[in-house]
């Protein structure tokens, strides 16, 4: 039981990192080649939303 949830944990804090990177680079990437459009604007929201490109880092000291 405890390993599932270390698992679920581990996947995670993995994907939701690169997901949103991918959906960041796939936006600049689109906005590069075509200018802004709707779909761009969409993927970088959808990215900030996952996780903000400027969050504050904790310091545990």
């Amino acid at each position: 039981m405890i390993q599932k949830r270390i698992a679920q944990w581990a996947v995670m804090a993995v994907a939701v990192p690169l997901a949103a990177a991918g959906a960041r680079r796939l936006s600049h990437t689109l906005e590069a080649r075509r200018g802004p459009s709707g779909a761009t604007r969409l993927l970088t929201k959808g990215a900030d939303l996952i996780r903000p490109q400027k969050a504050k880092r904790r310091r545990f000291f």
